[in-house]
């Protein structure tokens, strides 16, 4: 259209380049916010500890007083200077139990402590003074191996299901619910196919410090064979119910608030217009500033309050799917009893409250609302922008043909 006037033809963009504008937007998102990723896997899928204090035991103390979990052995060998490779502080050797001092015991509190995140800033500073600043980006291979095929799927489906005149939910469903429906649709299609790759993903960003690269990866294939070998190919689509409670909602959520958010910035940038005429101009004569502030507001905002209200879900899906079971290391008790991370969704959802209360079931929200929000803003405005790039080269096409 001429000035937002008079109507020109809109010429649109092939289910490629749909399909190259959410490669770009996905590229892009995982280099980013893959950090903020493994902080939340990392607060979601550790023990529920509270802050452990300093303390301050007798002169002497024996190592069968102390918790199995202190493993610190780069620590012994910093304080006692010796070639320790046993899997608990011994100051004498791995064979020997003797007595320690207050400094040894402090030594292994330390270092537990060093592994205990609090909050996504503490654990973004720890991981990479501990581990190496290239940590944070732990997982980014699998990250890309997933986002790429996911979001090609998600958004290339959402834009047909929204767009195409033949999609069954633009014939029977009512247009100020048709976004949720469609979101929802795609999210299912998506998550279905790189479910495994997504469990692969979360294994690798939940593994202890400690471990270089290659050997988190190599760790992480040889658990997925266990499981494989113990539980089936099935086993590496577990956690997709708990996926679909998070995502399908997530989804549904999202894109419902993005186009009411989207619909009302166009409402105010061209106040003089009528409601129908303004919406009608996103695809036209926008211009690219407008499309990129208007859908990265818009889907930084939706992004936000999804992502708060699907958090319970998020940390169901990742404590599921980090669980290593293994019978032959439980009491003969417990050997064939469900551990809760292998019941059904509302209850172990109920099991974590029940247990941990409120914080349980948000543990890591920051780390997912500083993840998710930016995320959904930097995909959506970068695929905006993709397609209204190709669109526009369409049309100088069309006009020179």
């Amino acid at each position: 259209m001429d000035r937002l006037g008079g109507a020109k033809p809109e010429v649109d963009i092939s289910a490629v380049q749909k399909m190259l504008s959410a490669t770009s937007g996905s590229l892009l998102t995982s280099l980013l916010v893959t950090p903020l990723d493994v902080v939340r896997v990392r607060l979601q899928s550790q023990p529920n500890v509270s802050t452990l204090p300093r303390p301050t035991p007798p002169p002497t103390a024996s190592f069968t007083n102390l918790p199995p979990t202190l493993g610190v052995t780069s620590c012994c060998r910093e304080v006692f200077w010796i070639n320790n490779t046993s899997p608990v502080c011994l100051a004498a050797g791995p064979t020997i139990t003797t007595s320690i001092d207050s400094t040894a015991v402090g030594c292994a509190v330390d270092e537990t402590r060093r592994n205990t995140y609090t909050s996504t800033l503490d654990g973004l500073r720890k991981i990479a003074r501990n581990e190496g600043l290239s940590s944070l980006w732990r997982g980014l291979s699998p990250t890309l191996v997933m986002a790429i095929p996911a979001n090609v799927i998600y958004f290339t489906g959402y834009d047909v299901l929204r767009s195409s005149r033949r999609s069954p939910i633009n014939q029977y469903i009512p247009d100020a619910y048709a976004p949720l429906i469609a979101g929802s649709i795609a999210r299912v299609a998506a998550a279905s196919v790189i479910s495994p790759i997504e469990m692969f993903r979360t294994r690798m960003q939940a593994a202890p410090s400690g471990t270089s690269g290659v050997g988190v990866f190599k760790e992480t294939m040889i658990g997925l064979r266990k499981l494989v070998q113990a539980q089936g190919y099935t086993s590496l689509w577990r956690g997709l119910t708990l996926t679909m409670w998070r995502d399908v909602p997530f989804s549904g959520i999202y894109w419902w608030g993005y186009e009411a958010c989207r619909n009302r910035l166009r409402d105010l940038r061209y106040p003089s217009m009528g409601q129908e005429h303004a919406r009608s101009t996103m695809h036209k004569d926008e211009k690219h500033t407008a499309t990129f502030v208007d859908s990265f507001l818009a889907g930084a905002i939706s992004g936000a309050v999804a992502a708060i209200i699907t958090t319970p879900f998020d940390v169901g899906k990742t404590r599921q799917q980090v669980l290593e079971r293994d019978d032959r290391k439980l009491p003969r008790a417990e050997k064939g009893l469900l551990r809760p991370e292998e019941r059904s969704m509302p209850r172990f959802l109920y099991h974590i409250w029940k247990e941990e209360g409120a914080p349980g079931l948000f543990r890591g929200w920051a780390a997912r609302f500083l993840k998710v929000a930016p995320a959904c803003a930097i995909m959506i405005s970068s695929y905006e922008i993709s397609k209204k790039m190709a669109r526009n080269m369409n049309e100088r096409r069309a006009n020179e043909g």
